[in-house]
């Protein structure tokens, strides 16, 4: 199947959904875009001191030794929120040594050029709870609102009051936002380890059972051919007859092996409903998807193809479809051929697919014949706000309506 999706969605311009928080970028340029809009946002406290830069109010040395000193301020927080934000951050050490020059340059600023830098000290607080341990954050924070009122007794008192309650809040706001992102990290690599360690149980059970269907059949086949070399020379019809067994051992053996080979393959419904909502919240996807499905009276094979349109139409949906909104329904209908049941998937995106949109494509070809076989059918096209995709299978057993492996 084609790039493992539907081929048959028109080809639409194609709309990224936003990264949920905590999500690593895709690309290099979206990683530089989180960045910036994430520490870009605070730059709006540089007003001040750069219109009393412009102003004039200093004497030339001081407005050199100003943007010199903004301009070392500016780069140490960005530099210090960047690294942090990046897979190597700073050591915890030299982030202290950071933001105490942060503070520091802040101090000196404030004291010798006005009221206008006092601003400054909110970039300390925000670095304070952006890049500093929790437990250092809660005295590094209030601290630095206690040096802006000291500052504010030599340069404007009033001014370091209206500062102080806004230094305080972003501070401990973005302790909150720091702890957030964290855990959110956390619970993703512990989502991927339990992924992966549900995928090595799956893997010894596999060996497990491997082991218990083949340890005795070729045990018995061991054994006859042992037997079978012993009668050659004065009884070659006894070892015909020892042979013929282990043609019917092996047979027997190499069926069992299929059987627990497809039954691995299997996708279960309820375990795509599951997969489903996973990937559709992790792509920012607002999903609406039914809890118990009904699937009484459904064969394992017509169930199985049931699951494998779902895996395909929600694979479209995340990668392609752009869309905001998935709803997927699975109810049981009353139809002429007698009782069945439709899986309906449908999504508000503009669609999008490596298909040229004249027809249906290779997915759309494959499901519609995997479906064929159990006696189902496949329906799929735009609708008024997206895109639709609808599977019904019969809800009984089916009599024999196509071969082929």
């Amino acid at each position: 199947m084609k790039d493992d999706h539907l081929d048959g969605f028109p080809g639409e311009a194609r709309r990224e959904p936003m990264i949920p928080l905590g999500q690593p970028p895709r690309t290099r340029r979206e990683l530089w875009g989180r960045k910036l809009l994430w520490i870009g946002v605070w730059l709006v406290f540089l007003s001040s001191p750069v219109q009393d830069l412009i102003s004039g109010d200093h004497s030339i040395g001081g407005t050199v030794a100003g943007w010199l000193g903004l301009a070392v301020f500016v780069a140490l927080y960005l530099s210090l929120l960047f690294r942090n934000m990046g897979e190597r951050p700073y050591p915890t050490k030299l982030i202290g040594v950071l933001i105490g020059s942060m503070a520091v340059l802040a101090t000196v600023l404030g004291l010798t050029l006005g009221s206008a830098w006092l601003g400054l000290y909110c970039y300390v607080s925000v670095a304070c709870g952006m890049v500093l341990p929790l437990r250092w954050a809660f005295w590094t924070i209030p601290a630095t609102g206690a040096t802006l009122l000291l500052v504010g007794l030599r340069t404007d008192e009033d001014e370091a009051l209206n500062l102080l309650l806004l230094v305080l809040l972003i501070g401990f706001a973005m302790t909150g936002v720091s702890q957030l992102v964290r855990t959110t990290v956390e619970l993703r690599e512990a989502r991927a380890t339990v992924a992966q360690l549900a995928a090595n149980e799956e893997r010894l059970r596999l060996a497990r059972d491997l082991h218990d269907l083949l340890g005795h059949s070729l045990s018995l086949i061991t054994l006859k051919s042992e037997l079978a070399g012993r009668m050659l020379p004065d009884h070659p019809d006894k070892a015909a007859r020892q042979v013929a067994d282990i043609e019917q051992v092996s047979r027997q053996a190499l069926v069992d092996v299929r059987e627990a080979v497809t039954g691995y393959r299997r996708p279960r419904l309820a375990a795509e409903l599951a997969g489903a909502q996973v990937a559709l919240t992790a792509a920012g996807i607002i999903a609406r998807i039914p809890a118990e499905p009904d699937q009484d009276g459904v064969p394992e094979d017509t169930e199985s193809a049931l699951a494998w349109a779902l895996r395909e139409a929600i694979t479209n949906v995340v990668r392609h479809s752009g869309a905001a909104r998935c709803t997927i329904d699975l109810v049981r209908r009353q139809t002429l051929d007698g009782p069945a049941l439709e899986l309906s998937v449908e999504d508000d995106g503009s669609g999008g697919s490596g298909g040229s949109g004249k027809g249906p494509g290779n997915g759309l070809t494959g499901l519609t014949e995997r479906l064929e076989k159990v006696g189902g059918t496949l329906e799929a096209g735009r609708v008024k706000h997206g895109f639709r995709l609808t599977a019904r299978v019969p809800a009984g057993p089916v009599a024999d309506v196509g071969s082929g492996s």
